[in-house]
């Protein structure tokens, strides 16, 4: 009898394989801390109501809107990448994120604006020279990074995805 694709026995995995997972958990962490911050650092919900207005981007409503709803929505991020729930989608939600935040930032140094991203905190109006654009576009790039390599790599431990049977 000749040997069959099923009479085969099974491959031992690849390096990558083996180590993918454990990536992509110390990405889902590490973003999901960055997440955690950015969103507390954003109480009160003033301080990130003042650094939307200070991009100038939106109506004062609007701008009241995003103030109070991105650190919620940055904590609920966190929240579903510590658990592991939905994470490709929330991989992708985040890297989307940062780019959007990566846009804000492009805008407000195209238009000669001097204020902080407000990123963890703060934000508002600074000193001209003082503007740090560079260093937070090159962060948010990491950080988008991370949140791109989740939503092509989701399987991880310690994830309720596996658990319920989403990423074997």
């Amino acid at each position: 009898m000749t040997d069959t694709p099923d009479d085969a026995a099974p491959r031992p995995p690849t390096r990558w394989e083996t180590v993918q997972p454990w990536i992509s958990l110390a990405c889902r962490l590490g973003l999901a801390a960055v997440l955690i911050t950015a969103a507390v650092t954003k109480f009160p919900p003033a301080l990130s109501v003042q650094a939307v207005e200070a991009y100038d981007l939106f109506p004062h409503e609007i701008a009241r809107l995003i103030g109070y709803t991105l650190p919620l929505f940055e904590l609920a991020l966190a929240l579903l990448l510590l658990a592991g729930l939905a994470t490709r989608y929330v991989g992708a939600v985040s890297a989307i994120l940062m780019v959007v935040f990566i846009a804000g930032i492009f805008s407000a140094m195209a238009r000669g604006l001097n204020i902080d991203c407000g990123c963890f905190g703060g934000g508002g109006q600074v000193e001209p020279g003082e503007t740090t654009y560079g260093l937070s576009i090159a962060r948010d790039i990491v950080f988008a990074a991370l949140g791109a390599f989740i939503a092509i790599w989701p399987r991880s431990p310690f994830a309720l995805d596996r658990t319920l049977g989403l990423y074997k």
